[in-house]
């Protein structure tokens, strides 16, 4: 089966990308064959091409989660949520090279699509759903908690104050003006960041904000959770692994032992949550395969306003 890919000949970024023609050969036991339907755009699709060093991973394969069609799939082999047939709609995370018309992947990846999503909301749905879901088990979130979130109106904080409502956790959610109302709407509270955040926080709320997590990376998200938190181990990010060495509080990452075994086991739920309509993920716009480079470009700048998928 032909396929079009993007992958990186080197580390510099988006000028060492490239788009080839590339043959797939036929899935074996445990694989299955994707025509991609949509690939979603995720800020770790350009650092993970910028980080790794070996030039023996050359050419590097660019994507993390897709959606699409079942085209082949191999012998005596079951997707991860069972079955598996030609035409099945379905999504994958944690695979290598999303960004694809095809590509072959280990059926364990491999789920049915939500017939409530559609192709480019279901390629976005679980990276970052398994990011916040480990974020809120990490600070060991619970009923009636107050926490503090930075970049709340970003593809992972939406998710989590969409978990957080369904739990019974109040949020606080730093934005911009123009983001607040996207905030309300998943049910945070929304709070303007800049100077004097602490103290705007402490004026929405008499309880204690138990836990803080930190999806910006700023000093200033850092500082104002250490401020407000006295339990440092609840102070969780995603994006400040520097601060959180030296300051000693927790640095997730997907890759870490404890949290890829929980994101693992944790997408089925996710996905039953976006099957019954609990778990929406809200987009911004779509590209085209060819354009993935733009694509990268607008997520990295950190305001896309929502989430972001290329269609071949």
């Amino acid at each position: 089966m032909r396929t079009h890919r993007w992958v990186a000949n080197g580390f510099g970024g988006l000028d060492d990308f490239e788009f080839i023609a590339d043959e797939l050969a036929p899935p074996s036991v445990g694989e299955v064959t994707i025509e991609v339907r949509a690939a979603g755009v995720n800020p770790a699709d350009l650092k993970h091409a910028q980080r790794v060093v070996d030039p023996a991973d050359l050419p590097l394969p660019i994507g993390y989660e897709v959606a699409g069609t079942i085209a082949a799939i191999g012998p005596d082999t079951e997707i991860a949520s069972g079955g598996g047939a030609v035409g099945d709609e379905v999504l994958a995370f944690r695979v290598r090279g999303g960004y694809a018309t095809a590509l072959t992947v280990p059926a364990s990846t491999v789920f049915a699509k939500p017939e409530t999503l559609d192709f480019p909301e279901a390629a976005n749905l679980l990276l970052a759903g398994c990011t916040a879901a480990d974020m809120l088990r990490a600070a060991r979130i619970e009923r009636d908690d107050t926490v503090l979130l930075h970049a709340a109106s970003g593809a992972v904080g939406v998710t989590v104050l969409q978990f957080a409502r369904l739990r019974g956790v109040t949020v606080i959610g730093t934005v911009s003006p123009a983001s607040a109302e996207r905030v309300r709407a998943f049910g945070g509270i929304p709070v303007r960041y800049g100077p004097g955040l602490a103290d705007r926080v402490r004026a929405i709320t008499p309880q204690p904000v138990v836990a803080a997590l930190d999806a910006a990376g700023t000093d200033e998200a850092v500082d104002s959770s250490l401020e407000l938190v006295d339990d440092r181990s609840r102070v969780i990010t995603i994006a400040a692994p520097q601060r959180a060495r030296a300051d000693g509080f927790i640095a997730l990452g997907g890759t870490q032992p404890e949290s890829l075994a929980f994101r693992n086991t944790v997408r089925p739920e996710l996905i039953r949550l976006a099957a019954r309509g609990e778990l929406v993920v809200p987009m911004a716009r779509t590209y085209p395969l060819a354009d993935a480079p733009t694509a990268l470009e607008v997520v990295a700048g950190g305001h896309p306003g929502g989430k972001i998928a290329l269609l071949p």
